[in-house]
């Protein structure tokens, strides 16, 4: 099984890189985060037509996860159990299923825009109510994985210069350690580094040319059981879907699973 998970920074917008990349990569099992559609406006027809079912948790504007699925889709949880409200309402971040005998949550966890700001103590509300809701299938036999945006870099190495971070969020200790008691669960770092770069970034800004310049971090993860650890055969950053016009700011990444 094929299985990778992609902030694809709008959905309709990424349509048809989304579609030529779905046919061309043999994925069967997409984490899609940052749809930024109305579950109205999703492309379920065009996703049907290539042979992929689709389960979706999206409001509007901002935010918006799924998961596509061509090897089925079964258990499906919409939304974070338990998680935190932020303006009056639980963001749409969190989709889980069971696919091919695999349970995985695909996630878009806050930003938290800047240390003190209300959105920071939202994003370590929301990790934590996470870590509380798979910790029973991360203990389990069962392969399990959280997949998506983590808007995390878990060491300095995740990042292209961890001076050009100090005081800003994505680094901070409180952060990191919101991390470490997920991966307590039982669930640890599943893609290897170095990988083919000796820094395998996921995101790059679109502006100041940071990915010419290679000036990225590592935020969208894989955190897997230890079931599902076994079973990664192949592990890879598509960095070339990060190139050319109407790219993401992010890249898949892809994982090959011997289930």
């Amino acid at each position: 099984m094929r299985i990778a998970t992609w902030n694809v920074n709008s959905i309709t917008a990424r349509l048809p890189r989304l579609l030529a990349w779905l046919e061309s990569s043999g994925t069967d099992v997409l984490c899609v985060q940052e749809t930024k559609c109305a579950e109205s406006a999703f492309p379920y027809e065009p996703l049907r037509e290539l042979g992929y079912e689709a389960a979706v948790n999206a409001t509007g504007r901002w935010n918006g996860v799924a998961l596509l699925s061509r090897v089925g889709l079964e258990e499906i949880t919409v939304g974070l159990p338990g998680g935190p409200d932020y303006d009056g309402g639980q963001e749409p971040r969190a989709i889980a299923a069971t696919c091919g005998g695999v349970r995985v949550w695909s996630v878009y966890v806050p930003n938290g825009r800047e240390i003190g700001h209300p959105h920071y103590d939202y994003k370590l509300a929301w990790l934590e109510a996470l870590r509380s809701t798979v910790a029973e299938d991360a203990a389990g036999e069962r392969p399990f994985a959280v997949l998506g945006d983590f808007n995390v870099a878990p060491t300095d190495e995740d990042v292209w210069d961890r001076a050009a971070f100090d005081g800003l969020t994505h680094v901070t200790d409180l952060e990191r350690d919101a991390l470490a008691a997920l991966r307590d669960t039982g669930l640890s770092d599943v893609v290897p580094r170095p990988l083919k770069y000796d820094r395998p970034f996921t995101y790059w800004d679109y502006r100041e040319l940071c990915f010419p310049k290679n000036r990225g971090m590592r935020i969208d993860l894989v955190y897997g059981n230890q079931p599902f650890a076994k079973a990664v055969g192949d592990a890879y950053v598509d960095r070339e879907e990060r190139k050319g016009k109407g790219a993401s700011d992010h890249a898949p990444v892809v994982l090959d699973l011997e289930v």
